[in-house]
């Protein structure tokens, strides 16, 4: 493996994202921005007018529909420059300015939806059907009925509107803290040998068959995180008040049902993830076992958690993981696979490989007019597929989404984000493992499996718990320290591991800090378990063969914002009102572990 990581100006632009997609210069990007601010007054003009009649309300809507595109366009050139390279101190700056403008847009909005509860849903509801122009917004309409009750007055909404580019300091500094200053010290081989540790490698580094060497990564970034753990902690209490003030502006009972509200889901959907997750608890115990039997330890460590069951790892190269891919996505069809074979090879939707200063993780972004963009840090195993294939899954949300929906209904809401890219996944996974006998190639994709399992049906259920409780104290009133914040944290892994895995109590509790995301996005985390719940239960009916799935599930991930989230998924073929899915998908972990117990027994009897 590699031992450096390099800068970005020594990685080759066709393993880069395309951003003259967006912006063909930063000339360009710079007249846009300036643009942007010379037509606000565009939107301020409406201001006290949409009673005026339905053909004021649809200029209205079309107008400030357009306008907030263009300012998503603005801030997505920007976040993307920053992403690739945090210690870019112009791109920082673009970044800051575009987060500017947003926010003005934002707040030159905000009148509206007061406005429109003030014209009342009968007049809303006719004007739809007398104006051909005003019958896509009909659920827009039936949405902002729902919301009502969480709607202030146009002054109050401006104001809060004001707020949300100061209130993103926290999260902000975090983030650059976390990718920009940290500072780490190498990781150390079995041989001695130094190798540079980064937010984009640290992932690939545990994932070596060298123990010493995921001991050193796995320590020594925990150690940097411990060291500004009081400036971290300070900046994650600022960010649950700051949902616990809002939740309170808007006349929330909680932070929970404030975000969960966003996206129209009941708090009971949250409570039985958590639930079902704890009467599952053992099933973890049991692989954790398994795992140290076949690595022949006999303390199983939380660096040793994604070290590799297999000598023989097999090693993909990322033109090789989009073959298998798009092998295992020909159910959905040749459009869909041409497509993202397209996007992938020819348009530029990916930044592939890690760099000095690229933030940690992957995600996939974009706005209707634009690539669904993915940044990722590739480093030619199987984990990076799986990450390429997950995103994949994202972007090919976005994509339909943005061919099939209206401006107005452009995007999806979290709560089933995560679905289209754990479909991918298990696609894919069912491919290779029907298509591939050989043992070590079984356990390394199982192993792939497990982690990711890890990561949304125990790491994402953990930091939910821990998200729920922080929240719940700061809504008592009650302090948030970072030495409270890491006890809570070890106490919880410690619940998840049981006595099969040894825990070092501070550097495992300071997991929270490793995520300076995640849990600045109020309560989202637990979306990823229900969203691998729902992800598994649609791939079942797909890969079965079962009558009209296909076609059902094509039309969940055209269909954006213009169905709520839990009907989406009904048309779908799945009910996530129901703990169903999640106890189903936790049964096929339980068929992977399985299935790697009687790989591991079969290669004890040949050694043994």
């Amino acid at each position: 493996m590699a031992t450096t990581v390099p800068p970005r100006s020594e990685i080759q632009a066709e393993y880069t994202w395309d951003l003259t997609n967006i912006y063909r210069s930063d000339a360009d990007w710079e007249i846009a921005a300036q643009q942007i601010i010379e037509e606000i007054p565009q939107l301020t003009a409406f201001r006290g007018r949409l009673s005026n009649g339905s053909d004021t309300l649809a200029d209205w809507l079309e107008t400030s529909t357009a306008i907030q595109n263009k300012a998503g366009r603005i801030f997505l050139y920007a976040h993307m420059l920053r992403d690739v390279d945090t210690a870019d101190q112009a791109a920082a700056a673009k970044f800051d300015r575009a987060s500017g403008l947003y926010t003005q847009v934002m707040a030159a909005v905000s009148f509206a939806e007061p406005e429109m509860l003030t014209i009342g849903f009968d007049t809303l509801n006719a004007w739809a059907k007398e104006n051909k122009r005003l019958i896509i917004y009909t659920h827009y309409f039936d949405m902002l009925r729902e919301a009502q009750p969480h709607i202030r007055s146009g002054e109050v909404e401006e104001l809060l509107s004001f707020v949300q580019n100061p209130f993103s300091s926290a999260r902000n500094l975090h983030g650059t803290l976390a990718d920009a200053d940290l500072q780490f010290q190498p990781a150390s081989s079995n041989s001695g040998e130094q190798v540079d540790l980064a937010q984009g490698n640290i992932y690939a580094l545990l994932t070596q068959g060298d123990r010493e060497l995921r001991r050193t990564a796995w320590e020594n970034y925990a150690d940097s995180h411990l060291a500004f753990k009081n400036i971290m902690a300070s900046c994650i209490a600022t960010g649950v008040k700051q949902n616990v003030f809002l939740a309170r502006a808007r006349n929330h009972n909680s932070a929970l049902e404030a975000a969960l509200s966003a996206n129209y889901i009941p708090t009971t959907v949250f409570h039985s993830l958590i639930d079902t997750y704890r009467s599952q608890i053992s099933l973890w115990h049991r692989y954790w076992n398994i795992r140290r039997r076949a690595l022949g330890y006999d303390t199983l460590h939380v660096y040793d958690v994604a070290a590799p069951l297999t000598e023989q790892p097999p090693r993909i190269p990322f033109t090789q993981s989009l073959d298998w891919i798009c092998k295992g996505m020909e159910p959905l069809g040749h459009d869909y696979v041409s497509t993202m074979r397209r996007g992938v090879m020819e348009e530029r939707w990916v930044d592939i490989y890690p760099n000095k200063g690229k933030r940690a993780g992957a995600y996939s972004s974009g706005f209707p007019g634009t690539n669904p963009f993915i940044l990722m840090s590739y480093t030619d195993d199987i984990f990076s597929m799986s990450t390429l294939a997950h995103e994949l899954g994202h972007s090919m949300h976005s994509y339909l989404t943005w061919q099939n929906q209206p401006m107005i209904y452009g995007s999806y809401s979290i709560f089933v984000a995560e679905v289209a890219s754990n479909f991918n996944q298990a696609l894919v996974r069912t491919h290779l493992l029907n298509t591939n006998s050989d043992p070590d190639f079984q356990i390394a994709v199982i192993e792939e499996a497990m982690a990711n399992f890890y990561r949304y049906f125990f790491i994402m259920p953990i930091l939910a718990q821990f998200e729920l409780e922080i929240h719940e104290r700061v809504e008592q009133g009650k302090p948030l320290t970072a030495d409270s914040l890491i006890t809570l944290m070890a106490d919880l892994f410690r619940e998840g591991y049981g006595s099969e895995v040894e825990i070092d109590a501070d550097r495992i509790g300071i997991t929270w800090a490793q995520f300076p995301t995640h849990l600045y996005a109020n309560f989202y985390v637990y979306q990823y378990a229900t969203g691998i719940s729902a992800a598994h239960a649609l791939a079942n009916k797909v890969l079965s063969g079962e009558t009209h799935a296909v076609d059902k599930y094509l039309s969940f991930l055209k269909a954006g914002r213009s169905v709520y989230p839990l009907d989406a998924l009904t048309m779908a073929g799945v009910d996530m009102n129901s703990s169903e899915p999640v106890e189903q998908t936790f049964g096929v972990m339980s068929e992977l572990i399985d299935r790697l117990e009687e790989l591991v027994n079969q290669r004890e009897t040949v050694t043994g």
